[in-house]
């Protein structure tokens, strides 16, 4: 069997992408010995290299908008490309943190505005601002609505924070999210199907030493502590596990999926967003599931390639 695993791209998540699509190469060779495992940076060429390998199975793990808004998965599935992970079009709902807050009316969703940069040029950005904290009040969250790693994220507790904020959030995004801030424990909740039911594996709680689980806290080592399984009761924690299947069924995910969610003092859950391609890099958090669920990287992911070829 020949498996290609595509990473890379020009992203801003790139190097992530590289180190996810590294760490997943080394263990499915473990787990699939007998396979060719392909690492392909994605580039120009990609499709011309997809075209002449016709591999059995490839896995994108590609951060960032050509890997996650459906774009790359759309031409795997013109090419007649079996791959790992959801579809074209879950993937694209999946990845507009506005669309995919409507699809879901049973979850608490933090109140928010998504604007594009062309409204606050036309309409003038102090104005809007101005309307929008007194409507959501302070602190808020302004973030791109297509993207990851916590890229173009700031927390604005004052209101000339807000600005710059703005500006940083435009850089990965033509529209921005400016959302309230809910107070409580972080939880990032992986989902598994790997042919039966999906299976909602162990939380894991965030605790980032700075307070803001930005780019820094995610991915330097020692910067965020992480709790696996999170500190929850067995009803909290039960309840959360249901509500990552039932975000992962309602938005049609497929194989692997990662839900992030804010639990407050109250034990709701409020809905962050959803994440079609995980990362696996040392110090993402899906790999700390599986091993908190006894699973190997190399060996869950053997499987999904297997489901894959199958479908």
């Amino acid at each position: 069997m020949q498996v290609v695993i595509l990473s890379g791209g020009l992203s801003p998540e790139r190097d992530v992408s590289l180190r996810s699509g590294r760490r997943l190469a080394e263990a499915l060779r473990t787990s699939m010995p007998d396979a060719e495992i392909t690492e392909a940076d994605v580039t120009a060429d990609t499709i011309d290299v997809l075209e002449s390998l016709r591999p059995d199975c490839v896995i994108p793990m590609i951060h960032g908008s050509v890997g996650e808004d459906g774009s790359l998965r759309c031409v795997l599935e013109a090419l007649g490309i079996p791959f790992v992970g959801s579809s074209s079009q879950a993937s694209r709902i999946a990845f507009d943190k506005a669309i995919s807050s409507t699809l879901l009316p049973q979850a608490n969703i933090p109140r928010f505005a998504a604007l594009p940069h062309s409204f606050f040029k036309n309409m003038g950005a102090k104005s809007i601002m101005a309307a929008i904290i007194g409507d959501l009040g302070l602190p808020l969250i302004v973030k791109p609505l297509t993207g990851g790693s916590a890229l173009g994220v700031t927390r604005c507790v004052v209101e000339a924070d807000v600005p710059t904020a703005l500006v940083t959030a435009f850089g990965y995004s033509d529209t921005v999210i400016i959302q309230q801030v809910v107070v409580g424990a972080e939880l990032a909740l992986a989902v598994v199907d790997r042919g039966g039911s999906p299976e909602a594996l162990p939380p894991v709680e965030i605790v980032p030493v700075s307070g803001v689980y930005d780019y820094d806290a995610r991915y330097s080592a020692g910067a965020t502590e992480f709790f696996v399984p999170a500190r929850l009761s067995e009803a909290v924690d039960a309840k959360v596990k249901e509500f990552a299947l039932l975000v992962h069924r309602t938005l049609n995910l497929r194989d692997i999926s990662r839900t992030d969610v804010i639990v407050d003092s109250q034990d709701n859950i409020w809905f962050l967003e959803v994440n079609v391609a995980p990362g696996m890099t040392e110090t993402s958090l899906v790999p700390q599931a599986f091993s908190a669920a006894n699973l190997e990287v190399g060996e869950v992911f053997a499987e999904l390639v297997n489901k894959a070829t199958r479908r």
